[in-house]
């Protein structure tokens, strides 16, 4: 059975497009230290939403809502997410999937059955640093191919959480050389508000005028370069 642990009920911003829900996911297999949410990684101890009642809910909600997001955590770690998709799709809704690209071979299983309509990939790091970012040992070799299966993917974007303890500003403009031709790539703003690591929340987050002139170095890279969280 799917481990869901939270449940948000309405998002105009999550899905592109759409008016939807997020559905959030337990368990990651990365360890990011700026994770905002810890309570997905790490037990806190608070009950599993039960998958019928997250299914009563989109039913009754399927006039209302046309979009569902599936985030974590790390979705792809369940191997049950394909039926659970299939269910959600049955509902006549549109699922958005959020990744951190560790399971190229579940993305290429969810797109094979169409049980996806729109992916958004995390890209930690530069690939040569992953690692030291995400606090494990990491299969490069997956995250790059799952890079290559997002890009081709027509509903697609990247998105990177930009912190100046770990990455600097040629750390962000090497991913997004690595990440070029993509459609969507945010830079997000990281907020010390919940971290996994709590000295996190002690760290400085860039000044937004930093952020504006690297995305300007790196805007035709893509069709759309935006900057969120500021």
């Amino acid at each position: 059975m799917m481990i869901i642990k939270g449940l948000q009920k309405l998002t105009l911003i999550d899905y592109p497009g759409k008016v939807a829900c997020t559905l959030f996911t337990f368990g990651c297999n990365f360890r990011c230290p700026y994770c905002h949410n810890p309570e997905l990684v790490i037990d806190d101890g608070s009950p599993p939403i039960p998958e019928d009642r997250i299914l009563r809910f989109l039913n009754e909600r399927k006039n209302f809502l046309n979009g569902v997001c599936i985030t974590g955590g790390e979705p792809t770690l369940h191997t049950d997410l394909p039926e659970f998709i299939e269910k959600i799709k049955k509902m006549g809704y549109s699922v958005k999937l959020d990744t951190n690209g560790t399971n190229p071979d579940m993305l290429e299983l969810l797109i094979d059955r169409k049980l996806v309509d729109y992916i958004a990939m995390d890209v930690k790091a530069p690939l040569e640093k992953y690692d030291e970012v995400v606090k494990v040992k990491v299969n490069i070799s997956k995250i790059t191919r799952s890079i290559e299966i997002v890009k081709a993917f027509p509903e697609h974007e990247f998105r990177t959480t930009v912190i100046p303890e770990l990455l600097n500003r040629e750390d962000i403009l090497t991913i997004a050389g690595q990440l070029k031709g993509a459609r969507r790539f945010f830079i997000q703003q990281f907020k010390p508000s919940k971290t996994l690591d709590k000295a996190f929340l002690e760290k400085q987050a860039y000044l937004v005028e930093d952020l504006k002139r690297i995305r300007y170095e790196i805007e035709k890279l893509f069709e759309i370069c935006e900057i969120r969280n500021v």
